[in-house]
């Protein structure tokens, strides 16, 4: 309904919410609040794909974004992002930031979406990671498995075609390209 009354009103409406769903749904701009300290204005689109920082990662989409800490090394040429024994090839555009910025040998902070996680152990096989499900979720066009990875839990949004049942070891792809990386201390973003 309000969706509705702003197309036929034409007019500015400001709509004040919680609830980041309502916000992407009815939002052309928004902005993302904080303890009263505006965090990010922009599309809703702009807010999911390149947060500035953290809490904006963390708020924008359903479920959120996953974080680990990862450490970032180097190793035979590439930048790895290594989570625990886990060690994922960053993409160059985003290795050069990461170099760029002093990185190497420290500790950030990787996001990733759920729907960027994938149980396909052949999209992605530079950065694999085999864990056990420890739930898994049917929402009729979608599933979500629920894993650890160095005791933190991740989410994947899978296709309901997938063979993976809760207790199974599976081998899931991070796509490298989508991850996201945060500065420890700061939170702020270092490559979207």
């Amino acid at each position: 309904e309000i969706s509705k009354l702003h197309e036929n009103l034409g007019a500015t409406i400001i709509y004040v919410t919680h609830d980041q769903t309502e916000a992407m749904t009815l939002g052309t701009r928004i902005v993302v609040m904080k303890d009263g300290v505006v965090q990010q204005v922009d599309t809703p689109q702009n807010l999911y794909n390149t947060p500035c920082n953290l809490f904006v990662a963390g708020f924008m989409g359903s479920p959120q974004m996953n974080f680990l800490d990862a450490v970032i090394s180097e190793k035979g040429g590439n930048l790895i992002a290594k989570v625990g024994e886990h060690e994922l090839v960053i993409p160059a555009a985003k290795a050069k930031a990461l170099k760029d910025g002093g990185y190497v040998g420290k500790t950030v902070v990787m996001g990733i979406r759920p729907e960027d996680v994938t149980d396909d152990a052949t999209a992605f096989p530079e950065s694999t990671v085999e864990a056990k499900i420890n739930v898994y979720e049917l929402l009729g066009a979608e599933v979500f498995l629920y894993f650890d990875v160095n005791g933190t839990q991740i989410t994947a949004r899978v296709d309901p075609g997938t063979k993976a049942k809760t207790g199974d070891p599976v081998k899931f792809d991070f796509n490298m390209e989508k991850t996201h990386f945060f500065d420890k201390d700061t939170e702020l973003v270092i490559t979207n």
